[in-house]
């Protein structure tokens, strides 16, 4: 049961408004003018994809009493009306579909006009974690930019310090997530300074994280034997670190570990040579809140050259360390 819902929250999908149809998908034009970013060359919007959840009406032209209303798509793809069984649509579109099915009855029926028509959209979902009000997997029937999907999920969550209310929200930390990679949003300028040109429109499997500001934890990732958060300590620093996390890996590349600070669009970075501090050679490097220590499996000169890997790692155990503090609770007995 932890498993599935694991894997639920951590691979859901972003809703469309309609079932679209055509094939060919237009390129990215420059800034689009009004309150969002310009659109993505590939998007859900311009071909709309049937899959699992989406429920669909089937009727037989000239036969109404094979009308077959509500039929969800299953689990694995498939749909079956009359003698059509168990026919793959996920994936595709409508009119594709509609060929399918006509195929299927081909056998029964001559040269069978085949009517799908949309009822409910329920295969296309997107996932908002972390600071905001209404947390969760959330399924839309229209666009929705990145504005829009933190505003419906109740705004930035709150808190009072020194008797004034402050957002709790690390808008320097927090991210968007599509396809495994961490999408070049700045929070703060998109939510604080009003650029919309960082107002993203959600796409299907999308995965919003919004970071605590209150958190003091810190990352240890890459070749580690135990890798993922830990909480800070006074005495917290490299190589503590990494004790506190099962020691280096069998690949590791002790002579350079990165240490990652600030923010996701201007980090500061450290290399660390961990060899040098265990042979008391170096002075150990102290942890701050928040810092990301990635341990490389190969050699590395240059911060650049791993820094984009220490961010999807650190994208992949936020989201995962996230789901593990807050949904186990609520499934356990």
């Amino acid at each position: 049961m932890n498993r599935a819902i694991r894997n639920l929250l951590l691979s859901c999908l972003a809703t469309p408004a309609v079932f679209a149809q055509g094939s060919e998908q237009p390129q990215a034009t420059g800034p689009v003018p009004g309150n969002k970013a310009p659109a993505t060359p590939t998007s859900w919007r311009n071909r709309y994809e049937l899959g699992p959840g989406d429920v669909i009406n089937f009727s037989l032209f000239g036969r109404p009493e094979l009308d077959r209303p509500g039929f969800r798509i299953a689990p694995d793809g498939t749909v079956s009306y009359l003698q059509a069984q168990n026919i793959k649509v996920a994936g595709l579109t409508l009119d594709e579909a509609r060929l399918a099915i006509e195929n299927g009855l081909a056998s029964n029926f001559k040269s069978p006009r085949v009517i799908i028509t949309p009822q409910e959209v329920g295969s296309k979902r997107f996932t908002i974690l972390g600071k905001v009000i209404n947390k969760g997997v959330v399924t839309l029937e229209r666009p929705v930019t990145l504005v829009e999907a933190i505003a419906n999920a109740g705004g930035i969550e709150t808190g009072l310090f020194e008797q004034n209310t402050v957002e709790l929200a690390d808008l320097d930390r927090s991210f968007v997530s599509r396809n495994g990679q961490r999408l070049p949003v700045d929070f703060r300028k998109l939510l604080h300074e009003g650029d919309m040109s960082r107002n993203i429109e959600i796409e299907p499997n999308d995965f919003i994280y919004i970071a605590s500001s209150i958190s003091n934890d810190y990352y240890v990732l890459g070749a580690v034997n135990s890798p993922g958060v830990q909480a800070l300590t006074p005495d917290a620093s490299v190589v503590a670190a990494i004790t506190r996390r099962g020691g280096l890996g069998e690949r590791a590349w002790p002579d350079r570990v990165l240490v990652v600070r600030g923010s996701f669009d201007k980090p500061e970075t450290f290399a660390i040579n961990v060899k040098d501090i265990l042979a008391a050679k170096e002075t150990d490097f102290k942890i701050q809140p928040k810092d990301i220590i990635y341990v490389a499996d190969h050699p590395w000169a240059e911060a650049e050259d791993i820094l984009k890997l220490a961010l999807s790692a650190f994208v992949t155990s936020a989201a995962s360390n996230w789901v593990n503090l807050n949904v186990d609770p609520i499934i356990k007995p």
